[in-house]
């Protein structure tokens, strides 16, 4: 007879209630009846050991946990400033886990080998000048918009970001049947003096995406974490946002579409959508965020905002249309992204290369390296290849 897990009940209903997974979803995944899986969150039966470590990886929870005399206390829910704000899904609740787990590592991991705290986190308040916070993000991350090197300005800003000790994590799933919803969440923050983490929701287009990672930097400069969707600029223009999102907007749009940039444009930019598109596309940013930077500096008034926005709203469902024709065209492409790759990006390159060179120092053992990057140690050098090419 297979070995009974001693878990404790109250703790085994508690990991999937806050996982939000049905009963009989998690009853079918261990191929058990709900009344069986009933049983065991009520302590009239007991999961095999086999069962009660299916059910842990299920609900993202570590095996161990399950044998606890009580529920344990978990990560503190971030914070949503967002008004009729979504319940988090299931798949937001993981990765939002997964980063507060990394992220609590890394930082008594530095503090426990002396590193010093960050300077410009929480540095300011929302009650400082945009303009200052905006020029001092800008400064010390050593980074010029509306002018790039690349064609990529987002992994631009990911690589200095991560230079000043930010790390910065981007998915757009937690495995293939699971994948977050850009509508839900876009990213969110992690404020802490030692280790800040940033998370990406990568199913959003890039420009969506680089004015995501802008804006969580915000929250890094105010010290502020929070799960973020703020580029409904509809809400902007209705003043709904809360204070907090309406400054991260406000300065986000500062640092990446600089005043005396805007100035520089030529009047006739603004009376064709087409003019806009390249211009925005050349910053890096959407045309919405360039008609809205446009109309909140005055270059253009309300009824001309609406005209550009209706024709840039028809050349984004054209522009939408043709990417998904286009994605369905390479899905069938046999070489796509390498696990690896993704594995890097969700992570987050300076975190993979923290946990590398502990391992590599014998500072942490294989097991914890291991379930850090959620990569056997044996297949640690492909990792390596994307670090170190």
């Amino acid at each position: 007879m297979p070995d009974r897990a001693p878990i404790t009940p109250a703790v085994l209903q508690w990991a999937r209630r806050t996982a939000k997974i049905s009963v009989d979803t998690a009853a079918a995944k261990v191929g058990v009846s709900t009344e069986r899986l009933s049983e065991w969150e009520i302590g009239a039966s007991q999961p095999t050991m086999v069962q009660a470590e299916t059910l842990a990886k299920f609900y993202k929870r570590p095996f161990s946990l399950f044998f606890l005399p009580d529920i344990p206390r978990d990560f503190t829910p971030l914070k949503d400033f967002r008004k009729n704000a979504p319940e988090l899904s299931t798949a937001s609740l993981f990765i939002i886990r997964e980063i507060q787990e990394r992220q609590a590592w890394i930082s008594d991991f530095y503090q426990e080998n002396g590193e010093d705290p960050l300077p410009f986190v929480g540095k300011f308040t929302i009650t400082d000048a945009i303009d200052k916070v905006a020029k001092d993000i800008r400064d010390t991350l050593g980074i010029s918009p509306p002018e790039y090197q690349t064609g990529n300005p987002v992994k631009e800003w990911v690589d200095k970001a991560e230079s000043k000790g930010i790390f910065v994590s981007r998915s757009s799933f937690i495995h293939s049947r699971m994948k977050f919803d850009s509508d839900e969440m876009k990213g969110f923050a992690i404020v802490d003096g030692y280790a800040p983490f940033i998370f990406i929701n990568t199913e959003d287009w890039r420009a969506p995406q680089l004015f995501t990672l802008v804006h969580e930097l915000v929250h890094i400069w105010i010290g502020v974490s929070a799960v973020s969707n703020e580029s409904d600029f509809q809400l902007r223009l209705r003043g709904e946002l809360h204070e907090v999102e309406r400054f991260c907007n406000e300065v986000a749009a500062m640092v990446l579409m600089p005043k005396d940039n805007m100035l520089s444009l030529p009047r006739s930019v603004f009376r064709s959508s087409n003019d806009v598109f390249a211009i925005a596309k050349s910053w890096g940013v959407s045309s919405f965020a360039l008609l809205v930077r446009a109309l909140f500096m005055g270059l253009i008034n309300h009824a001309e905002y609406n005209t550009l926005k209706e024709q840039a709203e028809i050349a984004f469902r054209a522009y939408v249309k043709k990417e998904e024709e286009r994605r369905k065209r390479e899905k069938g492409k046999e070489n796509g992204p390498s696990y690896y790759l993704l594995q890097l990006n969700k992570v987050s390159r300076l975190f993979t290369e923290n946990v590398l060179q502990a391992y590599r120092s014998g500072e942490i053992p294989p097991t914890q390296a291991s379930n850090l990057l959620n990569v056997p140690t044996n297949n640690f050098s492909k990792l390596e290849k994307f670090i170190y090419p």
